[in-house]
């Protein structure tokens, strides 16, 4: 069984969203993925919409997802790898290059799945008249 892993916040999920799940899943037969928790977020600066519970029950849903993870800090990638016996980490291509993906080289392989054009999570934020990111953090409407 070839065992795929990619990463993601997957916040108000979108047709680029499983257009990624859907190629990450056609590169092997079982697919996690690992979302940042609320936690991991704030590390990063980002708020996300949807609390991590919610946005794992939507991952969940996907039948191209057979496994959903936290991820809790840039340092666990080697670790899932092993842990989760992972033959390919996918990511979008934005991604591309960065060493916390290309230091996987030895133990896996790492493929880059172009992004969808014309739509994003930042991209709906603004449609929505979501406030932009103040001090590096995502503002969302406490409504």
């Amino acid at each position: 069984m070839k065992r795929v892993l990619t990463y993601g916040t997957y916040d108000l999920l979108h047709y680029g969203h499983i257009r990624l799940l859907k190629r990450a899943k056609e590169l092997g037969d079982y697919l996690i993925v690992a979302i940042s928790t609320d936690e991991f977020n704030a590390i990063k600066g980002k708020k996300a919409y949807h609390n991590y519970n919610t946005r794992k029950e939507m991952l969940e849903a996907i039948r191209y997802v057979d496994l959903v993870i936290p991820e809790k800090s840039w340092e666990q990638k080697r670790d899932d790898v092993e842990k989760y016996y992972v033959d390919v980490v996918c990511m979008g291509s934005d991604w591309k290059g960065n060493e916390k993906f290309e230091d996987l080289r030895d133990i896996c392989e790492v493929v880059y799945l172009d992004r969808t054009e014309g739509i994003s999570t930042t991209q709906i934020k603004r449609e929505l008249g979501l406030q932009p990111a103040v001090d590096g953090i995502d503002q969302i409407p406490e409504n």
